[in-house]
């Protein structure tokens, strides 16, 4: 009987994640088109904001400044930090909205809030790497930057970034939609996370007290992890990715279970 059974379920399965698939993939072509392609410019202004960003501190620092902390090239210099740090809010900000923004096509038995969560996470990993490249590679053609690229230290960065992202948007997205107060709140509390994420300043050239504390900062072991895959002489040896990565867990696994412990409850109000 379990072995005339097996077959069956078997079938069912693959059935299912054909269906989470296609599911998948029609949200991602609903959200590129609603999102980017019906603004002016679409993507090109995904590339042109982090570009005139670094411009424009490069300008300020330059001017302020004879170099930079490490290298010869502020350009280089900022983008390494830029990029994660608006990597990280841009895929945190799409996952923690997930729920609100499918919240219409949530209401159907075969799409759920992990569809929803996984749709945004691949898009916005593939147009955020995409827009890294272009800008890395536009900065490293027009500049003489004197940095030597690890490649293998850009994706530890970027899986950083991303495992954390996703884990702080897993739990915003039970607590924005489930506390809507909660969504202002945690716009004013993460304001001076730019500041503090080793985006201007090097982690070690931070006073010896304040770093004791920035160090749980996942975000600054992902900036000093960038810096490191471009500049051979900067070690960053604060770096820990499993404190990322764990921390990264705990947050995922905690809002997954209260995003199936009280979807249905949050999609009724």
């Amino acid at each position: 009987m379990v072995t005339h059974n097996a077959p069956q379920m078997s079938a069912r399965r693959n059935r299912g994640k054909i269906s989470s698939f296609r599911i998948i993939t029609a949200l991602i072509l609903r959200e590129m088109s609603s999102t980017h392609g019906r603004s002016p410019g679409g993507y090109f202004w995904l590339v042109l904001e982090p570009v005139l960003g670094i411009m424009l501190l490069s300008f300020i620092f330059a001017y302020g400044f004879r170099t930079p902390p490490l290298g010869t090239s502020y350009a280089i210099y900022f983008a390494t930090g830029m990029m994660p740090f608006a990597f990280f809010n841009d895929l945190n900000g799409k996952v923690s909205q997930s729920i609100n923004y499918s919240k219409a096509l949530l209401a159907y038995p075969r799409v759920t809030f992990v569809d929803a969560m996984v749709a945004r996470v691949i898009l916005t990993l593939l147009t955020q790497m995409l827009v890294s490249c272009l800008v890395f590679s536009g900065i490293l053609l027009a500049f003489e930057t004197r940095t030597v690229l690890q490649i293998e230290r850009v994706f530890m960065a970027y899986a950083m970034a991303t495992a954390f992202a996703a884990g702080v948007g897993t739990l915003n997205c039970y607590l924005f939609t489930a506390y809507p107060l909660w969504q202002r709140a945690w716009g004013i509390a993460t304001r001076p996370l730019f500041l503090i994420s080793g985006v201007l300043f090097l982690y070690e050239a931070m006073p010896a007290g304040m770093q004791d504390i920035l160090w749980y900062n996942p975000l600054l072991h992902v900036t000093g992890e960038m810096r490191g895959a471009f500049y051979l002489q900067y070690e960053a040896k604060y770096v820990s990715p499993a404190f990322v990565f764990g921390v990264s867990l705990v947050l995922i696994i905690s809002g997954l279970v209260l995003l199936r412990r009280y979807h249905r409850d949050m999609m009724e109000r």
